[in-house]
């Protein structure tokens, strides 16, 4: 990799630095993690919504939430593909700073779990305040 960059104006340098001071590599073998360290400002994909399973509900409370991420103007993704650790590497890959799941419980409580990327921390929080919540962590970061 990489670790002396020229000292030249211009997008395509800002970006190469930006990437380089993000990436890293976590483990070895088949412990290994790929992580974009993207200030949450700055990454392309602020929020992923991803339903445990494709029954149930789970997509459609999925969507629902998704859309309100649009609608505050978060660029969100909704992933439905594989399973939830392989869609977790994936958002890590890209730099997405959190992932909202939501499971069977959620779906009848209303409440959703928050995945940080960098901790790996997870918490539960109500669903009808994770897109306030989450707007409030990228303004203060």
């Amino acid at each position: 990799i990489p670790y002396v960059i020229e000292p030249a104006a211009g997008a395509d340098r800002a970006t190469l630095a930006f990437l380089l001071d993000a990436y890293e590599v976590q483990g070895e073998g088949d412990d290994k993690r790929t992580v974009l360290h993207f200030n949450p400002k700055i990454a392309p994909v602020k929020v992923a919504v991803l339903p445990l399973v494709k029954r149930d509900n789970m997509p459609e409370f999925a969507e629902k939430i998704f859309c309100e991420f649009n609608d505050a103007s978060i660029n969100a993704q909704y992933d439905l593909s594989s399973s939830i650790g392989k869609r977790y590497a994936r958002q890590d890959e890209i730099g997405t700073p959190w992932c909202v799941t939501i499971d069977g419980e959620g779906v009848a409580d209303g409440t959703v779990t928050v995945r940080e990327r960098d901790s790996r921390e997870q918490y539960r929080i109500a669903a009808d305040q994770v897109v306030s919540h989450l707007a409030e962590k990228i303004r203060k970061a």
